[in-house]
């Protein structure tokens, strides 16, 4: 059964019996018959059809994405009044004469070049370009500013005046006391004491190294012993990060690697425009110098 219920049509002509024995050799002939298999029609607009095949490779060409939203819209029959839509659209446009307007044409023409060269360029460039693990690390790297650090949490810590303070609020802490609300009342840290001894996510040279070396050591939820400094002593804590913050990281990472991806390709398009001028004969022209003025340079090549 095709599609849409519509049946494919046949036709049967004859040819004058003479025209017959004259292609088969026999002579004159009465008459013949022949029978003729038209292509399926799904619609006619204003006399024009819309063909199976032609339906079939405008529905093959749709990305992915697209085919899905017809398919949740209506399915093949929504996409099928589109494709009449269009041909309505098109008869218009060609009634007006717009098939016949020159700037048409030449736009027509640089979008067929354009088709051309994106053909070989794609032939070109056929060697898939992809990005190792290394090389994305070490872009990661050099972009580390922008990214979490793999410790991946938060750090919250308090200052205190004594050993045996920070000693106490440890033990606290062991047996299920808020962190934060003790920040809040004993830290002597004017810059992170409001937020409950808060300092946002983890990153290389948010605490002194005393400090940092054993935010290491530590374990998400757990407080660490007394850590002695010229300041005081510090009690810190790690929690984990927001999921909102993970996302917006992984984002970030993708973001590098699209920007590691296209940079590489950049580069491999480079190499093959370079080898096809490298084969090449070029020479700048006379006029070319209106082009250059601005600079007060010859092009390379150029005729003097």
């Amino acid at each position: 059964m095709m599609p849409f219920g519509f049946l494919i049509f046949r036709t049967t002509y004859c040819l004058p019996g003479l025209l017959i024995g004259m292609l088969v050799g026999l002579g004159p002939v009465v008459s013949g018959c022949a029978e003729r298999q038209e292509e399926p029609v799904v619609a006619l607009v204003n006399g024009r059809a819309i063909t199976q095949t032609e339906f079939d490779l405008r529905w093959d060409e749709l990305s992915k994405a697209t085919r899905s939203r017809y398919e949740k819209e209506g399915g093949k029959r929504r996409f099928l009044d589109e494709l009449i839509t269009r041909e309505l659209l098109m008869q218009e446009a060609r009634r007006r004469g717009l098939d016949q307007d020159d700037t048409i044409r030449d736009k027509t023409q640089r979008y067929k070049e354009q088709l051309i060269l994106d053909e070989l360029l794609k032939d070109k460039l056929q060697s898939k370009v992809e990005v190792t693990q290394a090389e994305l690390d070490a872009y990661y790297q050099k972009h580390a500013d922008q990214l979490l650090d793999p410790l991946k949490a938060n750090v919250s810590l308090m200052l205190l005046p004594n050993v045996y303070a920070a000693r106490d609020l440890e033990a606290q802490v062991h047996r299920g006391g808020s962190f934060a609300k003790f920040a809040q009342r004993y830290s002597i840290d004017e810059k992170t004491k409001s937020k409950g001894g808060e300092l946002g996510p983890y990153r290389k040279g948010l605490v002194p190294p005393e400090i940092d070396a054993v935010i290491h050591t530590l374990k998400i939820g757990t407080v660490s012993a007394p850590i002695k400094t010229d300041h005081g002593y510090y009690l810190v804590m790690l929690s984990p990060l927001d999921e909102a913050i993970l996302q917006v990281d992984l984002a970030t990472q993708e973001r590098l690697r699209q920007e590691l991806l296209s940079d590489k390709r950049r580069k491999r398009f480079d190499e093959v425009i370079a080898d096809i001028r490298a084969n090449a004969v070029i020479r700048f022209a006379g006029a070319s110098r209106h082009i250059t003025d601005d600079t007060g340079k010859r092009p390379p090549g150029s005729i003097p």
